[in-house]
């Protein structure tokens, strides 16, 4: 919901700020890139002290600063505090991810890290439907604030992570390990030569298959409205369909990837996003619910389905000493380049349909991400306990 309410207030904060579409869109990209730089300290500083511990502040800063976004007045004030939003957001999937992948037997760590990504399609749903139909129902000077003001809602998670009682044995034993022989954890680390297969293209794959979802999915209320017909409330409930589908969409990954492989789910949902995203964006659909909200379910399934996959693939690629620094690094990388696919959407939108920028930049990203899969080791079912891919 954090992650995205943003992108999908873009029409009404336009209004309301009386900011430009590209000035939105730069603190979307900035935001973005904030999480990557959050993500990679993040990742790096739960190496070191710990994931649980990481897990509460990452989500009490981002949750505090989600909440003080709706006390901003102008596009320089918004832009510093979606900047600081994003440096906790950052930190915040990896930690969890790395944390639940290291908790979860090899056989079904897919199934149980996608299923938890599920709920990203929920949140979605739900900041959509804050984001039009709440919006349009609340008096406009201050409706959007209080949108931003439910993000201090995640903060009474931090209630539910124990400090140390919530550490995976396989990370406390590597840490020990590590203080042992007196090795530190560097940052760097995951660009040493015999990581660095890994750490490329596992950064393409992330800055693909985010740079295309984000392509859509950050204009998507704004095509609704100016090329479907829709009103803004309207089109916040059809994008529900569209996190309905990708509820579904994970769920079937998650239960698919272990017994297919995370690069053939990859591949799988890159290819049907292709597919589904030009029919979705360039048919000639209308604006009737009678084919907008099929196309849009079927869409919304491959869009946030692929993201199911994230977050075992990433557990099994990094060994557990760097674990927590290559995947925030490589998953948040992705996030803060395709503020760079965002922006060219809006720059495509001055000569052309949105529509058309949208999709002319989620396909190049999807290309990259699927590429990215023929460059990387398949490692469905591997044991944590045994060495990572690119650590001999």
């Amino acid at each position: 919901m954090d992650a995205l309410v943003y992108q999908y207030m873009i029409p009404v904060l336009v209004t309301a700020l009386g900011i430009s579409l590209q000035q939105a869109g730069t603190i979307a990209s900035a935001n973005y890139f904030a999480s990557a730089l959050g993500g990679w300290a993040g990742g790096w500083l739960c190496d070191r002290y710990g994931r649980a511990r990481l897990l509460q502040f990452t989500i009490l800063w981002f949750s505090v600063f989600s909440f003080l976004s709706g006390f901003a007045h102008s596009y320089q004030q918004l832009l510093v505090i979606r900047v600081l939003q994003g440096l906790g957001f950052g930190g915040e999937w990896a930690v969890g991810a790395v944390l639940l992948g290291e908790l979860v037997a090899p056989a079904h760590r897919g199934k149980a890290v996608g299923a938890v990504q599920s709920a990203a399609p929920l949140g979605s749903g739900l900041a959509a439907l804050l984001a039009g139909p709440v919006v349009m129902l609340l008096p406009p000077a201050w409706g959007w604030r209080l949108v931003f003001w439910v993000g201090i809602a995640p903060a009474l998670l931090v209630f539910f992570v124990r400090r140390s009682g919530d550490e995976s044995e396989l990370y406390l034993a590597a840490r020990g390990q590590a203080r042992a022989a007196g090795r530190v954890v560097q940052p760097l680390a995951i660009f040493a030569p015999r990581l660095l297969r890994i750490t490329l293209p596992a950064a393409l794959l992330a800055i693909g298959a985010q740079g295309a979802g984000f392509a859509v999915s950050n204009y998507l209320t704004t095509f609704l409205h100016n090329e479907r017909g829709l009103t803004l409330a309207v089109a916040g409930i059809y994008v529900l369909m569209n996190s309905a589908g990708g509820f579904i969409g994970a769920q079937v990954n998650a239960l698919l990837s272990d017994r297919l492989g995370r690069r053939a789910m990859f591949r799988l949902f890159g290819a049907g996003f292709m597919v589904t995203a030009s029919c979705y964006l360039l048919a000639p659909l209308g604006n009737s619910a009678w084919t907008l909200l099929p196309a849009g379910l079927v869409y919304g399934f491959f869009q946030f389905g692929i993201y199911a996959s994230f977050g075992p693939y990433f557990t099994e690629l990094f060994p557990t000493a760097l674990r927590g620094t290559g995947q925030s690094f490589c998953y948040n990388l992705g996030r803060a380049m395709s503020g760079v696919f965002i922006f060219g959407v809006a720059l495509i939108s001055r000569r052309a349909p949105v529509s058309t920028g949208m999709l002319v930049t989620a396909l190049a990203a999807v290309c990259c991400a699927i590429l990215a899969t023929f460059l990387l080791p398949e490692t469905a079912g591997r044991n944590l306990a045994e060495p990572a891919p690119g650590a001999t």
